[in-house]
């Protein structure tokens, strides 16, 4: 009986000291042989979980030859347009556009409509720098000339697809030289493009004002700044590479904006095309051997 009574004694204490290392709010959970298999069946149920996801979603994503697939790209409110189109307008350095505007979501909405908005601006001006000059001379015969919106329009969505292409080649094969560069995106590449074009559109505006010099300059000042955003955004990228090529790609850059721009200017604000000013009339003028014969007229010759 005692030895019982010991035993008994014995069992409740170690179940008083079990209780006390147990810590409140949890369960003691008692794992024999057969816990492990437990453990094993949740992980192997949530991976298949996680499989099955990224199946669905797979699934769910449409291919590139639908629309569905480039409406996403189009998913943009007002709010970040603006904020885009701001970032644009005030470049400086240390500010990367890509990083601190785009936050690895292109779009194709405003480079879209920056690029339609501006193709129509400068067709539209380039038909009222001829008004305005036939009021100033009414020599010049002024025609509608409605070329001008499709020499526009295939000139600026051709610099904005085409020139980020060949730069994001470029920087691609740029890449397998230089292992520690990360160019951007294609899309990237080219939100890059359609945003720097903005600051063209109150150019071309202002370039109504019939001052040759006022009109380089506004020129001068709006290539200043679009191109000062495209160096300033590119930089982070080229300065991996060598000073050389980095130099070279840069002012390339520049180069076709700059060419972009004094096309535009050159082509679409001629100040007295050839073709529209009336030639004036010529007189002229007989030989001096040639004299002339001193005939009356049949009404006043003597009968």
């Amino acid at each position: 009986m005692a030895s019982a009574d010991e035993l008994t004694f014995h069992d409740a204490a170690t179940t008083s000291r079990s209780d006390q290392l147990t810590p409140q709010g949890h369960v003691a959970v008692a794992v024999g042989s057969g816990g492990s298999y437990g453990a094993e069946d949740e992980v192997e149920e949530e991976s298949d979980k996680a499989a099955l996801l990224q199946e669905q979603q797979q699934q769910q994503q449409p291919g590139f030859w639908t629309f569905s697939y480039y409406q996403s790209f189009f998913d943009v409110d007002t709010s970040q347009v603006l904020d885009r189109i701001k970032g644009s307008l005030l470049p400086r350095p240390g500010h990367n556009f890509v990083r601190h505007h785009l936050r690895n979501r292109p779009d194709l909405y405003g480079p879209f409509w920056i690029c339609a908005t501006l193709a129509f601006v400068l067709a539209v001006t380039g038909n009222l720098t001829l008004v305005l000059a036939q009021r100033r001379d009414p020599s010049i015969h002024y025609s509608p000339q409605f070329h001008k919106v499709t020499v526009a329009g295939i000139s600026i969505y051709c610099y904005a697809w085409l020139v980020p292409l060949a730069l994001w080649g470029f920087l691609r094969w740029r890449k397998g030289v230089q292992e520690r560069m990360g160019p951007y995106t294609f899309l990237e590449t080219v939100c890059i493009y359609g945003y720097s074009l903005f600051v063209f559109i109150p150019m071309v505006v202002l370039w109504l004002i019939p001052v040759p010099w006022l009109q380089w300059l506004f020129g001068a000042l709006a290539l200043g700044l679009s191109a000062a955003g495209l160096v300033f955004t590119l930089w982070p990228v080229v300065r991996e590479d060598t000073r050389l090529v980095a130099t070279v790609l840069l002012s390339v850059v520049v180069l076709l904006h700059a060419l972009l721009a004094m096309g535009c200017k050159l082509y679409f604000f001629q100040s007295l095309p050839p073709e529209n000013v009336a030639p004036p009339p010529q007189i002229t003028s007989l030989p001096s051997n040639i004299a002339l014969s001193p005939t009356l007229p049949q009404s006043l010759a003597p009968s």
